[in-house]
């Protein structure tokens, strides 16, 4: 897929944890020597500071490109009204996983600085809560989503 728009040294981290996710992706497909292994916590954990990032980045663009150019700008706060729906689910299927058993492993998460993985994601999820709540309806958030308008040739 190649882009109209030049990338030259424009967003480097963004190319990169894009890349990071294509990565990713790959090597979870199923291959016939090797079968896709189901989602795990710490694996759902990561997925979600992903998108709660991606929720914070997304409604900063959505505040700074209404002003100038407001059909845009109502777009991107679409987009973001919709990963905070993928955001909820995500954070749903981690309390859904079963915790691993830990009795042999030599990891113990109530050292950790931060508290256990189990906290760190509803504290970060409640974060980004907050946001939603101040900027969204919840009326917004349980509607299903539009039809999708395409400029691009098909």
């Amino acid at each position: 897929m190649t882009s109209a728009i030049p990338v030259g040294d424009a967003y480097p981290y963004l190319r990169a944890a894009s890349a990071g996710i294509r990565h990713h992706a790959r090597t979870l497909a199923p291959r016939a020597e090797k079968p896709a292994a189901p989602a795990d916590r710490a694996h759902l954990d990561v997925l979600h500071a992903h998108l709660t990032a991606l929720h914070q980045l997304l409604d900063q663009l959505a505040e700074t490109t209404r002003p100038p150019h407001p059909a845009a700008g109502r777009q991107l706060a679409t987009a973001h009204t919709r990963l905070w729906q993928a955001t909820a689910a995500v954070h749903d299927a981690f309390h859904l996983l079963p915790v691993a058993d830990e009795s042999g492993s030599e990891c113990h998460p109530e050292r950790l600085p931060e508290g256990p993985p189990v906290l760190t994601i509803c504290q970060r999820h409640l974060a980004a809560g907050h946001v939603v709540r101040r900027k969204t309806t919840p009326t917004d958030l349980n509607t299903p989503a539009p039809s999708r308008i395409t400029t691009c040739a098909q």
